[in-house]
Protein backbone atom coordinates (compact mmCIF):
# COMPACT_ATOMS: atom_id res chain seq x y z
CA UNK A 1 0.00 0.00 0.00
CA UNK A 2 1.87 3.27 -1.20
CA UNK A 3 0.39 5.36 2.01
CA UNK A 4 0.69 4.83 5.52
CA UNK A 5 -2.31 4.15 7.57
CA UNK A 6 -1.27 4.76 10.86
CA UNK A 7 0.16 8.07 12.84
CA UNK A 8 1.96 7.74 15.93
CA UNK A 9 3.23 9.72 18.31
CA UNK A 10 6.30 9.10 21.08
CA UNK A 11 5.97 9.28 24.65
CA UNK A 12 7.84 12.51 24.62
CA UNK A 13 4.68 13.57 22.95
CA UNK A 14 2.40 13.04 25.61
CA UNK A 15 0.19 16.36 26.14
CA UNK A 16 1.77 18.46 29.12
CA UNK A 17 -1.49 20.36 29.62
CA UNK A 18 -5.22 19.49 29.71
CA UNK A 19 -7.64 22.06 27.54
CA UNK A 20 -10.23 23.54 29.20
CA UNK A 21 -13.02 24.82 26.85
CA UNK A 22 -15.41 26.62 28.83
CA UNK A 23 -12.56 29.07 29.36
CA UNK A 24 -13.20 29.83 26.05
CA UNK A 25 -17.10 29.92 25.47
CA UNK A 26 -18.70 33.43 24.41
CA UNK A 27 -20.79 33.18 26.75
CA UNK A 28 -20.61 31.52 30.28
CA UNK A 29 -21.62 28.19 31.42
CA UNK A 30 -24.73 28.48 33.22
CA UNK A 31 -23.86 27.92 36.90
CA UNK A 32 -24.56 24.21 38.88
CA UNK A 33 -27.47 25.13 41.40
CA UNK A 34 -28.27 24.12 45.06
CA UNK A 35 -30.71 21.38 45.27
CA UNK A 36 -32.74 22.60 47.92
CA UNK A 37 -31.89 26.79 47.64
CA UNK A 38 -31.30 26.75 43.73
CA UNK A 39 -28.94 29.12 44.36
CA UNK A 40 -25.09 28.87 42.36
CA UNK A 41 -23.38 25.53 43.73
CA UNK A 42 -20.21 27.14 46.30
CA UNK A 43 -16.77 24.71 46.14
CA UNK A 44 -17.80 24.32 49.82
CA UNK A 45 -20.76 22.09 48.64
CA UNK A 46 -18.87 20.37 46.60
CA UNK A 47 -16.48 19.30 48.75
CA UNK A 48 -18.99 16.79 50.58
CA UNK A 49 -18.45 14.16 47.78
CA UNK A 50 -14.99 15.57 45.96
CA UNK A 51 -12.08 16.44 46.96
CA UNK A 52 -11.19 19.87 47.01
CA UNK A 53 -8.42 19.76 44.37
CA UNK A 54 -11.01 18.24 41.78
CA UNK A 55 -13.98 20.60 42.91
CA UNK A 56 -11.22 23.53 42.41
CA UNK A 57 -10.77 22.15 38.52
CA UNK A 58 -14.46 21.61 38.22
CA UNK A 59 -14.53 25.50 38.47
CA UNK A 60 -11.86 26.62 37.02
CA UNK A 61 -11.60 29.54 34.65
CA UNK A 62 -7.86 28.27 33.36
CA UNK A 63 -8.02 27.40 29.32
CA UNK A 64 -4.95 24.64 30.43
CA UNK A 65 -4.79 23.06 33.05
CA UNK A 66 -1.06 21.07 33.22
CA UNK A 67 -1.00 16.98 33.96
CA UNK A 68 0.62 16.04 36.82
CA UNK A 69 4.08 14.25 36.57
CA UNK A 70 2.59 10.69 38.14
CA UNK A 71 -1.00 10.93 35.66
CA UNK A 72 1.73 11.15 32.57
CA UNK A 73 3.69 8.07 33.97
CA UNK A 74 1.11 6.27 34.10
CA UNK A 75 -0.83 7.31 30.70
CA UNK A 76 2.64 6.37 29.37
CA UNK A 77 1.40 2.61 29.54
CA UNK A 78 -0.76 2.72 27.02
CA UNK A 79 -0.52 6.63 25.22
CA UNK A 80 -0.39 8.18 23.10
CA UNK A 81 -2.79 6.39 21.65
CA UNK A 82 -2.39 5.28 17.46
CA UNK A 83 -4.52 7.51 14.91
CA UNK A 84 -5.48 5.27 12.21
CA UNK A 85 -6.88 5.74 8.34
CA UNK A 86 -9.78 3.11 7.58
CA UNK A 87 -8.69 2.27 3.80
CA UNK A 88 -10.43 -0.80 4.06
CA UNK A 89 -13.45 0.78 4.83
CA UNK A 90 -13.15 3.59 2.76
CA UNK A 91 -13.05 0.81 -0.07
CA UNK A 92 -15.80 -0.94 1.06
CA UNK A 93 -17.64 1.78 0.76
CA UNK A 94 -16.43 3.12 -2.33
CA UNK A 95 -16.15 6.58 -1.17
CA UNK A 96 -13.68 9.31 -2.49
CA UNK A 97 -13.92 10.36 1.58
CA UNK A 98 -10.96 9.82 4.09
CA UNK A 99 -11.34 7.86 7.48
CA UNK A 100 -9.69 8.78 10.49
CA UNK A 101 -10.28 6.84 13.46
CA UNK A 102 -8.35 7.69 16.94
CA UNK A 103 -8.05 4.63 18.79
CA UNK A 104 -8.78 4.81 22.67
CA UNK A 105 -9.23 0.71 23.05
CA UNK A 106 -5.76 -0.11 23.43
CA UNK A 107 -5.71 1.53 26.92
CA UNK A 108 -5.27 -1.21 29.66
CA UNK A 109 -9.17 -1.61 30.41
CA UNK A 110 -9.89 -1.04 26.68
CA UNK A 111 -11.57 2.64 26.53
CA UNK A 112 -10.84 6.08 27.07
CA UNK A 113 -12.11 5.80 30.48
CA UNK A 114 -9.00 5.41 31.94
CA UNK A 115 -7.90 9.32 30.38
CA UNK A 116 -9.86 9.94 33.68
CA UNK A 117 -9.85 7.44 36.20
CA UNK A 118 -6.24 7.98 36.38
CA UNK A 119 -6.18 11.23 37.28
CA UNK A 120 -9.44 11.33 39.59
CA UNK A 121 -7.36 8.27 41.73
CA UNK A 122 -4.46 10.50 41.58
CA UNK A 123 -6.33 13.66 42.86
CA UNK A 124 -8.20 11.73 45.38
CA UNK A 125 -4.99 10.03 46.78
CA UNK A 126 -3.50 13.24 47.29
CA UNK A 127 -6.19 14.84 49.26
CA UNK A 128 -6.47 11.57 51.58
CA UNK A 129 -9.18 9.50 50.06
CA UNK A 130 -9.09 6.08 51.50
CA UNK A 131 -12.55 4.92 48.81
CA UNK A 132 -13.83 6.00 46.21
CA UNK A 133 -17.81 5.00 45.23
CA UNK A 134 -18.65 5.43 41.63
CA UNK A 135 -21.37 4.31 39.18
CA UNK A 136 -21.02 2.11 35.69
CA UNK A 137 -23.06 1.62 32.83
CA UNK A 138 -21.66 -0.92 30.39
CA UNK A 139 -18.71 -1.66 33.08
CA UNK A 140 -15.92 0.45 30.88
CA UNK A 141 -15.83 3.04 33.36
CA UNK A 142 -16.11 0.77 36.67
CA UNK A 143 -13.48 -1.04 35.10
CA UNK A 144 -11.45 1.97 34.39
CA UNK A 145 -12.09 3.25 38.27
CA UNK A 146 -11.06 -0.36 39.56
CA UNK A 147 -7.53 0.30 37.60
CA UNK A 148 -7.13 3.25 38.65
CA UNK A 149 -7.73 3.17 42.48
CA UNK A 150 -5.31 -0.53 42.41
CA UNK A 151 -2.57 1.40 41.02
CA UNK A 152 -2.98 4.40 44.01
CA UNK A 153 -3.85 1.95 46.96
CA UNK A 154 -7.74 3.01 47.17
CA UNK A 155 -10.52 1.11 47.61
CA UNK A 156 -13.15 1.03 45.36
CA UNK A 157 -17.13 0.09 45.37
CA UNK A 158 -19.03 0.39 42.15
CA UNK A 159 -22.78 0.19 41.54
CA UNK A 160 -23.01 -1.27 37.78
CA UNK A 161 -26.84 -0.88 35.73
CA UNK A 162 -27.95 -3.73 36.57
CA UNK A 163 -29.26 -4.63 32.77
CA UNK A 164 -25.76 -4.42 32.08
CA UNK A 165 -24.72 -6.56 34.92
CA UNK A 166 -26.60 -9.30 34.01
CA UNK A 167 -25.74 -9.02 30.36
CA UNK A 168 -21.82 -8.37 30.94
CA UNK A 169 -20.76 -10.37 33.56
CA UNK A 170 -16.71 -10.59 32.47
CA UNK A 171 -16.63 -6.22 33.15
CA UNK A 172 -18.12 -7.07 36.57
CA UNK A 173 -15.09 -9.68 36.56
CA UNK A 174 -12.52 -7.34 35.57
CA UNK A 175 -13.55 -4.94 38.14
CA UNK A 176 -12.73 -7.78 40.72
CA UNK A 177 -10.29 -8.68 39.56
CA UNK A 178 -8.56 -5.47 40.13
CA UNK A 179 -9.89 -5.51 43.76
CA UNK A 180 -13.09 -3.52 43.15
CA UNK A 181 -16.78 -4.47 45.14
CA UNK A 182 -19.59 -4.66 42.60
CA UNK A 183 -23.26 -4.58 43.22
CA UNK A 184 -26.15 -4.66 40.49
CA UNK A 185 -28.10 -1.12 40.65
CA UNK A 186 -30.51 -1.15 41.89
CA UNK A 187 -29.23 -2.86 44.90
CA UNK A 188 -30.09 -3.85 48.75
CA UNK A 189 -26.72 -1.95 49.86
CA UNK A 190 -28.55 2.10 49.99
CA UNK A 191 -31.78 2.40 51.27
CA UNK A 192 -32.64 4.42 48.03
CA UNK A 193 -31.79 0.81 46.10
CA UNK A 194 -33.64 -1.07 48.45
CA UNK A 195 -36.67 1.31 48.25
CA UNK A 196 -36.98 0.70 44.43
CA UNK A 197 -36.76 -2.94 44.65
CA UNK A 198 -39.85 -3.23 46.96
CA UNK A 199 -40.87 -1.13 44.24
CA UNK A 200 -40.35 -2.93 41.49
CA UNK A 201 -38.42 -6.26 42.21
CA UNK A 202 -37.32 -6.47 38.30
CA UNK A 203 -36.18 -2.60 37.89
CA UNK A 204 -33.19 -3.14 34.89
CA UNK A 205 -31.83 0.03 36.61
CA UNK A 206 -30.22 3.19 35.21
CA UNK A 207 -27.37 5.34 35.19
CA UNK A 208 -29.52 8.02 37.06
CA UNK A 209 -29.92 5.20 40.02
CA UNK A 210 -26.72 4.19 40.16
CA UNK A 211 -25.55 7.17 40.82
CA UNK A 212 -28.07 7.99 43.61
CA UNK A 213 -27.17 4.87 45.12
CA UNK A 214 -23.19 5.77 44.70
CA UNK A 215 -23.25 9.10 45.79
CA UNK A 216 -25.68 8.00 49.32
CA UNK A 217 -22.60 5.18 49.64
CA UNK A 218 -20.14 7.76 50.00
CA UNK A 219 -22.20 10.43 52.37
CA UNK A 220 -22.17 7.27 54.43
CA UNK A 221 -18.91 6.12 54.69
CA UNK A 222 -16.15 7.86 56.34
CA UNK A 223 -12.87 8.23 53.92
CA UNK A 224 -15.47 7.69 50.94
CA UNK A 225 -15.11 10.57 47.69
CA UNK A 226 -17.45 10.03 44.80
CA UNK A 227 -16.01 9.84 41.44
CA UNK A 228 -18.08 10.45 38.06
CA UNK A 229 -16.87 9.09 35.15
CA UNK A 230 -18.54 11.55 32.56
CA UNK A 231 -20.96 14.92 32.53
CA UNK A 232 -18.86 16.90 34.74
CA UNK A 233 -16.19 19.33 33.47
CA UNK A 234 -13.34 18.23 35.03
CA UNK A 235 -14.20 14.58 33.42
CA UNK A 236 -14.44 16.22 30.08
CA UNK A 237 -10.81 18.14 30.64
CA UNK A 238 -8.82 14.51 31.41
CA UNK A 239 -10.07 13.06 28.14
CA UNK A 240 -8.74 16.17 26.32
CA UNK A 241 -5.18 14.40 25.68
CA UNK A 242 -7.33 12.30 22.65
CA UNK A 243 -7.66 15.55 21.17
CA UNK A 244 -4.92 17.27 21.80
CA UNK A 245 -3.02 14.18 20.40
CA UNK A 246 -5.37 13.71 17.51
CA UNK A 247 -4.43 17.70 16.43
CA UNK A 248 -0.84 16.54 16.18
CA UNK A 249 -1.24 13.21 14.24
CA UNK A 250 -3.50 14.91 11.78
CA UNK A 251 -0.81 17.13 10.76
CA UNK A 252 1.49 14.05 10.86
CA UNK A 253 -1.15 12.99 7.98
CA UNK A 254 -1.25 16.17 6.23
CA UNK A 255 -4.86 16.36 6.30
CA UNK A 256 -7.26 18.40 8.50
CA UNK A 257 -10.46 17.17 9.10
CA UNK A 258 -13.55 18.70 7.80
CA UNK A 259 -15.84 16.39 9.70
CA UNK A 260 -15.38 15.16 13.39
CA UNK A 261 -17.83 12.50 14.77
CA UNK A 262 -17.92 10.78 18.27
CA UNK A 263 -20.70 8.85 20.14
CA UNK A 264 -22.92 10.43 23.03
CA UNK A 265 -24.57 9.23 26.22
CA UNK A 266 -22.86 11.77 28.93
CA UNK A 267 -20.15 12.97 26.95
CA UNK A 268 -17.05 12.27 27.53
CA UNK A 269 -15.40 10.52 25.28
CA UNK A 270 -16.83 13.06 22.22
CA UNK A 271 -15.69 16.10 24.61
CA UNK A 272 -12.10 14.38 24.71
CA UNK A 273 -11.67 14.28 20.90
CA UNK A 274 -13.79 17.32 19.86
CA UNK A 275 -13.15 20.05 22.74
CA UNK A 276 -9.23 20.40 21.44
CA UNK A 277 -10.22 21.57 17.91
CA UNK A 278 -13.65 23.68 19.20
CA UNK A 279 -10.85 25.94 20.37
CA UNK A 280 -9.16 26.00 16.75
CA UNK A 281 -12.88 26.27 15.95
CA UNK A 282 -13.37 29.72 18.27
CA UNK A 283 -9.75 31.15 17.95
CA UNK A 284 -9.01 30.38 14.45
CA UNK A 285 -12.19 30.03 12.51
CA UNK A 286 -11.82 26.49 11.47
CA UNK A 287 -15.03 25.18 9.56
CA UNK A 288 -15.03 21.85 11.10
CA UNK A 289 -18.27 19.98 11.15
CA UNK A 290 -18.75 18.83 14.76
CA UNK A 291 -21.43 15.81 15.01
CA UNK A 292 -22.38 14.15 18.76
CA UNK A 293 -24.27 10.67 17.68
CA UNK A 294 -26.72 9.30 20.14
CA UNK A 295 -28.88 6.17 20.66
CA UNK A 296 -32.61 6.80 19.30
CA UNK A 297 -33.91 5.36 22.06
CA UNK A 298 -32.02 7.73 24.80
CA UNK A 299 -31.23 10.36 22.64
CA UNK A 300 -31.05 14.04 25.34
CA UNK A 301 -29.37 16.12 22.68
CA UNK A 302 -32.17 15.70 19.55
CA UNK A 303 -35.32 14.47 22.00
CA UNK A 304 -34.52 16.46 25.04
CA UNK A 305 -34.83 20.09 26.82
CA UNK A 306 -32.31 22.57 27.48
CA UNK A 307 -32.94 23.17 31.76
CA UNK A 308 -31.55 22.68 34.75
CA UNK A 309 -32.23 18.82 35.67
CA UNK A 310 -30.92 16.23 38.75
CA UNK A 311 -28.01 14.54 37.26
CA UNK A 312 -29.55 11.35 39.32
CA UNK A 313 -32.64 9.65 39.98
CA UNK A 314 -32.75 10.50 44.01
CA UNK A 315 -32.27 14.23 43.26
CA UNK A 316 -29.69 14.18 45.47
CA UNK A 317 -27.12 16.44 43.04
CA UNK A 318 -26.44 19.71 42.05
CA UNK A 319 -28.80 20.89 39.33
CA UNK A 320 -27.24 21.08 36.07
CA UNK A 321 -28.29 22.67 32.75
CA UNK A 322 -27.85 20.46 30.24
CA UNK A 323 -30.15 18.92 27.48
CA UNK A 324 -32.47 16.08 29.60
CA UNK A 325 -34.98 13.55 28.83
CA UNK A 326 -35.60 14.03 32.59
CA UNK A 327 -34.20 12.59 35.48
CA UNK A 328 -36.71 10.08 35.88
CA UNK A 329 -36.23 8.83 32.40
CA UNK A 330 -36.17 5.19 32.22
CA UNK A 331 -34.08 3.82 29.49
CA UNK A 332 -34.94 0.67 27.16
CA UNK A 333 -32.70 -1.88 27.62
CA UNK A 334 -30.11 -1.29 24.63
CA UNK A 335 -26.93 -2.75 24.70
CA UNK A 336 -24.99 0.11 24.24
CA UNK A 337 -25.47 0.46 28.53
CA UNK A 338 -22.93 3.65 28.40
CA UNK A 339 -25.19 5.51 26.74
CA UNK A 340 -28.11 5.05 28.85
CA UNK A 341 -28.10 8.14 30.37
CA UNK A 342 -31.15 10.88 30.78
CA UNK A 343 -28.80 14.14 30.43
CA UNK A 344 -25.77 15.53 28.48
CA UNK A 345 -22.51 16.95 29.95
CA UNK A 346 -23.08 20.54 30.11
CA UNK A 347 -20.30 21.98 28.64
CA UNK A 348 -21.24 19.92 25.70
CA UNK A 349 -25.31 20.70 25.87
CA UNK A 350 -23.88 24.40 26.29
CA UNK A 351 -21.76 23.54 22.82
CA UNK A 352 -24.70 22.80 21.14
CA UNK A 353 -27.10 25.54 22.30
CA UNK A 354 -23.86 28.06 20.75
CA UNK A 355 -23.95 26.18 17.21
CA UNK A 356 -20.71 24.20 17.89
CA UNK A 357 -21.73 21.23 17.47
CA UNK A 358 -24.86 19.48 15.66
CA UNK A 359 -26.53 15.65 17.18
CA UNK A 360 -28.04 13.20 15.31
CA UNK A 361 -29.53 9.70 16.51
CA UNK A 362 -29.81 6.12 15.67
CA UNK A 363 -31.68 3.10 16.42
CA UNK A 364 -29.67 -0.26 17.55
CA UNK A 365 -29.78 -2.57 14.52
CA UNK A 366 -28.38 0.26 12.25
CA UNK A 367 -25.70 0.93 15.26
CA UNK A 368 -24.68 -2.88 14.95
CA UNK A 369 -24.47 -2.82 11.15
CA UNK A 370 -22.19 -0.51 11.05
CA UNK A 371 -19.86 -2.04 13.89
CA UNK A 372 -19.85 -5.34 12.32
CA UNK A 373 -19.10 -4.05 8.80
CA UNK A 374 -16.00 -2.00 10.43
CA UNK A 375 -14.68 -5.38 12.30
CA UNK A 376 -15.04 -7.07 8.67
CA UNK A 377 -12.92 -4.44 7.15
CA UNK A 378 -10.60 -2.77 9.77
CA UNK A 379 -10.13 -6.10 12.23
CA UNK A 380 -11.12 -4.18 15.44
CA UNK A 381 -14.86 -5.25 17.05
CA UNK A 382 -16.02 -1.88 18.29
CA UNK A 383 -17.87 -1.62 21.71
CA UNK A 384 -21.44 -0.95 21.26
CA UNK A 385 -21.07 2.92 22.25
CA UNK A 386 -18.28 4.14 19.37
CA UNK A 387 -20.25 1.93 16.38
CA UNK A 388 -23.01 5.06 16.63
CA UNK A 389 -20.41 6.96 15.35
CA UNK A 390 -18.99 4.67 13.17
CA UNK A 391 -22.84 4.83 11.83
CA UNK A 392 -22.62 8.00 11.38
CA UNK A 393 -19.70 8.45 9.60
CA UNK A 394 -20.64 5.39 7.24
CA UNK A 395 -23.29 7.82 6.00
CA UNK A 396 -21.61 10.51 5.74
CA UNK A 397 -19.30 8.29 3.39
CA UNK A 398 -21.85 7.24 1.38
CA UNK A 399 -22.86 11.20 0.98
CA UNK A 400 -19.55 11.92 -0.19
CA UNK A 401 -19.72 9.11 -3.05
CA UNK A 402 -23.10 10.00 -4.03
CA UNK A 403 -22.36 13.31 -4.35
CA UNK A 404 -18.89 13.39 -5.87
CA UNK A 405 -16.97 15.55 -2.91
CA UNK A 406 -13.98 14.02 -1.02
CA UNK A 407 -14.24 15.13 2.87
CA UNK A 408 -11.72 14.29 5.33
CA UNK A 409 -13.27 12.66 8.43
CA UNK A 410 -12.38 11.69 11.62
CA UNK A 411 -14.14 9.93 14.68
CA UNK A 412 -13.09 8.71 18.34
CA UNK A 413 -13.19 4.81 18.38
CA UNK A 414 -13.43 4.93 21.93
CA UNK A 415 -13.53 1.04 23.34
CA UNK A 416 -13.21 -2.26 22.15
CA UNK A 417 -16.10 -4.86 21.77
CA UNK A 418 -14.13 -7.69 23.12
CA UNK A 419 -16.65 -8.45 26.23
CA UNK A 420 -19.58 -7.21 24.11
CA UNK A 421 -19.90 -10.81 22.48
CA UNK A 422 -23.28 -11.33 23.90
CA UNK A 423 -24.29 -7.90 22.01
CA UNK A 424 -22.98 -9.32 18.48
CA UNK A 425 -24.59 -12.09 19.25
CA UNK A 426 -27.61 -10.96 19.33
CA UNK A 427 -27.40 -8.83 16.27
CA UNK A 428 -25.80 -11.70 14.30
CA UNK A 429 -28.65 -13.80 15.44
CA UNK A 430 -31.05 -12.07 14.36
CA UNK A 431 -32.92 -11.24 17.83
CA UNK A 432 -31.21 -7.43 18.48
CA UNK A 433 -34.56 -5.31 17.76
CA UNK A 434 -34.85 -1.35 17.96
CA UNK A 435 -36.69 -0.04 20.98
CA UNK A 436 -39.72 1.90 20.83
CA UNK A 437 -39.02 5.77 21.01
Amino acid sequence: MSHPVRFDLTVKDLPRAWYNLPADFPEPLPPPLHPGTRQPVTPDLMTAIFPENLVQQEMSPERWIEIPEPVREIYALWRPTPLLRAVRLEKALNTPAHIYYKYEGVSPAGSHKPNTSVAQAFYNKLAGTKRLATETGAGQWGSSLAFATRLFGLECVVYMVKVSYQTKPYRGLMMQAWGAEVHPSPSEHTEYGRKLLAEDPECPGSLGIAISEAIEDTVKHPGTKYSLGSVLNHVCLHQTVIGLEAIRQMELAGEAPDVIVGCVGGGSNFAGLTFPFLEHKLKRGAGYRVVAVEPSSCASLTRGELRYDFGDTAEMTPLLMMYTLGHRFMPPKIHAGGLRYHGMAPSVSHAKKLGLIEAVAYPQTRVFEAGVLFARTEGILPAPEPCHAIAAVVDEAIRCREEGRKKVILFNLCGHGMLDLAAYDDYLSGRLRDAAV
